[in-house]
């Protein structure tokens, strides 16, 4: 699956879990996502502070570079 096919995945997967307040999301992403309780919240801050644009730009450079891992430990 490519970069494209895996977020288009993501996003339809997080449409049906997502139209929740703050704390539902949190619950969601750490439940149904699997992401733990930190990194639920690094990743919903993520979205409120740098939006879908500078996401986009981030994960395009990412692939590149080669990081499927970052160093923030997540």
């Amino acid at each position: 699956m490519t970069e494209g096919e895996y977020v288009n995945s993501l996003i339809s997967e997080y449409e049906t879990h997502l139209e929740y307040d703050e704390s539902e999301i949190l619950k969601e992403l750490s439940v149904s996502a699997d992401w733990n309780v930190s990194a639920a919240h690094e990743i919903l801050r993520l979205a409120q502070v740098y939006g879908a644009f500078m996401l986009r730009s981030a994960l395009a450079v990412a692939v590149v570079l080669g990081k499927e891992d970052g160093s923030a430990g997540f």
